[in-house]
């Protein structure tokens, strides 16, 4: 690239390159699979809804899956099924979905500091926040798994419930076990961004009979069926187009991950050589789903922020996003909740950048995307003069 959109190049992409493209199955799949319930009048959590379950059950290797209109849904619902009798424990650096389930349970926030390496929450650091909490909250965060066996030690240890925040996880694997089958419930997300789509969705797996039951009934307003409703439930039934989609696109998966894999990996080895640049580490035999390719920049190293970043490949039509940024415990919403310095997950929230990464994205453009962000660093000090001139 001999000259950067921002210094009066022409733009790499005039037309622009989107962040996310829904992995979307074809609509005449939709189409045959939701006909017999719709011809029944069966419009929500009918058939598909059950065969939706039985289907991610078996692929996460859990003994139950309890579908349900979102993945916020699924976690306020998983959280009122174990039932704190304490303050939640949770990594700062997650999506806000994460402590809105925790507040709207009506329970305590205690915010963990993260990982700068593998941006997972700090197991040290959650280890000294359980003594007195309710229950312990980790997050799969950017779908790679956050060593799931070490946190249920972790749980097991301080005699607290755990719940994960799976939101971009579903078809990750630790080892050679599937996320969906670890702690007390794990919560998916369907919607567009995810490995799985069915519009708006999410999927509640756990192994314990009575976690399944609660978050079951608890989706239909706690009605058991004879409206006597056995807690302040949620209406968050899954409807059946919802289902179909999912349906179909859970046929798609391991395709679509092939192709987001090799994306992922022509990323990180392009980008491997450039200063100042580092990829969201993952251990050797764990298997994320690749919903985000995340870097982090060192500014010292790569010579200009972060959000000087950003702007480069915005002005070469590139979407990004700075997920998360700003972290939960600095956001007006949760703010008053902290009671602590974050400094690690601050530091980790202005550093961190995901690229866009996507199956129906080519080759060639990761390519352009890994030679703007090479061109940036090499472009520093024309960049440093350009802001302090603007």
């Amino acid at each position: 690239m001999t000259s950067l959109a921002l210094l009066g190049g022409a733009p790499a992409f005039p037309d622009g390159l989107a962040f996310a493209r829904p992995p979307v199955p074809p609509m005449e799949r939709v189409v045959a699979r939701l006909a017999p319930s719709y011809e029944r009048g069966m419009l929500t959590n009918g058939p598909l809804v059950r065969e939706l379950e039985e289907r991610a059950a078996e692929r996460l290797g859990s003994r139950h899956v309890v579908a349900v209109s979102s993945c916020t849904a699924g976690l306020m619902l998983a959280l009122r099924a174990v039932d704190p009798r304490g303050p939640v424990v949770v990594p700062s650096f997650t999506f806000s979905a994460s402590v809105h389930a925790i507040a709207w349970n009506g329970l305590g926030v205690r915010f963990a500091e993260c990982s700068p390496q593998s941006f997972q929450l700090d197991r040290e650091d959650a280890a000294r926040l359980l003594e007195g909490a309710g229950a312990l909250m980790a997050v799969h965060v950017f779908g790679a798994p956050c060593a799931p066996t070490d946190v249920q030690r972790l749980a097991r240890a301080a005699a607290v419930p755990l719940v994960f925040d799976g939101a971009a996880a579903l078809g990750a694997r630790h080892g050679s076990r599937p996320v969906g089958s670890f702690g007390d419930a794990e919560v998916f997300s369907l919607s567009p961004t995810k490995p799985v789509v069915a519009g708006e969705g999410g999927l509640v797996a756990t192994n314990r009979d009575e976690v399944a039951d609660a978050v079951r009934i608890g989706r239909d307003y706690a009605n058991a069926g004879d409206y006597d409703t056995r807690f302040v439930g949620l209406n968050a039934r899954m409807s059946e187009l919802h289902a179909a989609v999912a349906l179909e696109s859970l046929a798609d998966l391991d395709a679509n991950h092939a192709a987001r894999a090799a994306l992922a990996a022509r990323y990180r080895a392009q980008l491997a050589g450039v200063p100042g640049v580092r990829a969201q580490d993952v251990p050797d035999g764990d298997v994320p789903t690749w919903k985000d390719v995340t870097i982090a920049l060192d500014a010292r190293e790569f010579g200009v922020s972060r959000d000087v970043l950003v702007a480069a490949l915005h002005a070469e039509g590139v979407d990004t996003r700075r997920y998360f940024d700003p972290p939960v415990h600095r956001q007006r919403s949760h703010a008053a909740r902290a009671d602590r310095q974050l400094p690690v997950t601050d530091r980790v929230a202005a550093e961190v950048l995901s690229l866009p990464v996507y199956p129906s994205l080519r080759e060639r453009d990761v390519d352009r995307i890994a030679g703007i962000v090479a061109a940036v660093h090499e472009a520093r000090d024309a960049l440093t003069t350009a802001a302090n001139r603007a």
